[in-house]
Formats: C-alpha cells, sequence, structure tokens
C-alpha cells in the first residue's frame, strides 16, 4: 500500500469510543460512504457506513416522476418495505436519514444542520 493510501485510510479511521450511540454524521472526506454512525443495539456497537457520496434521497413525497421512479428503484433494490428494519443495518440508516427527509417536520436544512453539529432528530 503506497503512503499516500495509507495516510488517507489513517484518517478515515474513527475512534469507536468517540463516537455517540445511533447519531448519524457526514463523512465528506470519505470516498465512496457519505454517512456513518456508531449502532448500537444490546450492549453490541457497530460501525456503519452509508448513502453514496453526493446523492440525495428522493424524500418521503417525492413530486416529480424522477423522484418518484428513484424511490421506487430505491425500495425495489433494498428491500425496504418491512416495518421493523434492524437497527444494526446500513438499510436502516439509509432509509432513515436519506429517504425520509421529508417526512412530518424534518426539513432538509434542519437535518444538515444535525448531521454536521453531531446531534439528532426524534
Amino acid at each position: 500500500m503506497s503512503d499516500k493510501r495509507k495516510k488517507a485510510a489513517k484518517a478515515a479511521k474513527l475512534a469507536k469510543d468517540d463516537m455517540a450511540c445511533n447519531k448519524p454524521r457526514k463523512t465528506p472526506g470519505h470516498p465512496t460512504k457519505s454517512h456513518v454512525v456508531k449502532a448500537c443495539k444490546d450492549g453490541e456497537e457497530k460501525i456503519i457506513r452509508f448513502g453514496q457520496q453526493g446523492v440525495e434521497g428522493a424524500g418521503k413525497n417525492p413530486t416529480t416522476e424522477k423522484d418518484k421512479a428513484r424511490r421506487k428503484s430505491y425500495y425495489a433494490r433494498h428491500n425496504a418495505q418491512d416495518a421493523k428494519p434492524d437497527i444494526m443495518s446500513a438499510r436502516y440508516w439509509s432509509h432513515r436519514v436519506k429517504w425520509m427527509i421529508l417526512s412530518g417536520m424534518i426539513i432538509p436544512e434542519l437535518l444538515h444542520a444535525c448531521l454536521q453539529v453531531g446531534t439528532t432528530l426524534t
């Protein structure tokens, strides 16, 4: 492995102890994944990276035909119709963070601000 790749890998490593449980945050420096979260359930901890870098979800109520098609395709690929996906899966976090943006009172600007600061939305 070249020195450049070693430095990038070292910079991309996350200290699991420093992360808060179940609080997703953006990873703009990661080459492929847009978000990371330390998922915690029943004493088990797991680092999960999810979401394609540079791509936003269509939200809960897509308005354009293109967004409706993207949403349908996402659900077909990820089998996200389950009522209770496991919190320890990337599918759960991708659905919650990238595809439920417009549900209820969550608006994109608020979501992005919370992810940058490291707070959660409940």
